[in-house]
């Protein structure tokens, strides 16, 4: 299963910042919670105007992981108080079971413990799937064919990659490409 990127709701990030709860059990640091409640306090900036803040902090902004770790850490503690194995980076993760009876039970656990967190689920990234077809922060896992599993890169990933390579670098037509502009001889 795989849940990726929601805005997270501003009054529940800023009630456990305020009120201490969850926001306080995972960072003792008063400077960071008094830096994240001015960062969910201040406005947005559009065409010159500030307009407040409705929905939380935005999908990909720099305060999203942390705040994804301290909402979710309960929810991985949950997850692990019944036995599964998940792996999650900020608000992407994966839950993996045995069969897909279990991986709709822990599709329904996790709709209602985001729920409690004023959280949703992504429908359209989220799936009970197999491992194998699916890609996890830009990885994907295969079988060979003696049963082996391997990991690499996902196509999308690496295709990114080139593609941002190809941007960067100027094609030199097979010439070398000397740091200080002067080619060697």
């Amino acid at each position: 299963m795989e849940r990726t990127g929601e805005p997270m709701d501003k009054n529940r990030i800023k009630g456990a910042a305020e009120q201490g709860e969850r926001a306080r059990r995972r960072v003792s640091d008063a400077g960071v919670i008094r830096l994240v409640r001015a960062y969910l306090n201040a406005g947005i900036m559009d065409g010159g105007v500030v307009i407040e803040r409705v929905e939380g902090t935005p999908q990909g902004g720099p305060l999203s992981p942390l705040l994804a770790n301290v909402l979710l850490d309960e929810v991985d503690r949950e997850l692990e108080r019944r036995g599964h194995r998940i792996a999650r980076y900020a608000d992407d993760c994966n839950v993996y079971v045995r069969s897909r009876k279990a991986g709709e039970r822990v599709m329904a656990l996790l709709k209602r413990c985001y729920d409690k967190l004023h959280l949703k689920i992504n429908e359209s990234k989220s799936a009970v799937a197999s491992v194998f077809g699916r890609k996890f922060l830009g990885y994907a896992l295969w079988l060979v064919p003696n049963d082996e599993m391997r990991r690499g890169l996902s196509m999308k990933a690496l295709d990114t990659f080139k593609q941002r390579v190809r941007q960067h670098t100027r094609r030199s037509g097979g010439h070398s490409m000397a740091i200080d502009g002067t080619a060697e001889q």
